[in-house]
C-alpha cells in the first residue's frame, strides 16, 4: 500500500501561482509513473501533468507553459508548480500513483479556487 498526501491548495487571484505537494508514504518513483489530475463541478477528472520513471514529462494543452511538474526523490514528493492561474483551472487536484501491473494509487485532493 501507499499513501499519498497533497497539500498546497487554497484560494488564488487570476494570474496568482500555487504550488502543490503529494507526500508519498514510501519510495516509489521508480517505478510509477506519478501525475497531477484534476475534477471541477460537473466534469470529469482529467490529467494535468504526469511525470514518469525517467523524468520524462508530459501535460494537458491547457496548462502548458504554465504548469510544472516536478518530483523530489528523496523526500519521496512530487511537485505541481502553477503561474499564471485562470479561473478555469479552479477544481480538486489529486495526486496519482500509477503502475500498469498494480493498481493506482490516489490521493484524498486539495481544492484549489481562483477567483478575484
Amino acid at each position: 500500500q501507499v499513501q499519498l498526501v497533497e497539500s498546497g491548495g487554497g484560494l488564488v487571484q487570476p494570474g496568482g501561482s500555487l504550488r502543490l505537494s503529494c507526500a508519498a508514504s514510501r519510495s516509489i518513483f521508480s517505478i510509477y509513473v506519478m501525475g497531477w489530475y484534476r475534477q471541477a463541478p460537473g466534469k470529469q477528472r482529467e490529467l494535468v501533468a504526469a511525470i514518469g520513471s525517467g523524468g520524462n514529462t508530459n501535460y494537458a494543452d491547457s496548462v502548458k507553459g504554465r504548469f510544472t511538474i516536478s518530483r523530489d526523490n528523496a523526500k519521496n514528493t512530487v511537485y505541481l508548480q502553477m503561474n499564471s492561474l485562470k479561473p478555469e483551472d479552479t477544481a480538486v487536484y489529486f495526486c496519482n500513483a500509477h503502475n500498469i501491473q498494480y493498481p493506482d494509487f490516489w490521493g484524498q485532493g486539495t481544492q484549489v479556487t481562483v477567483s478575484s
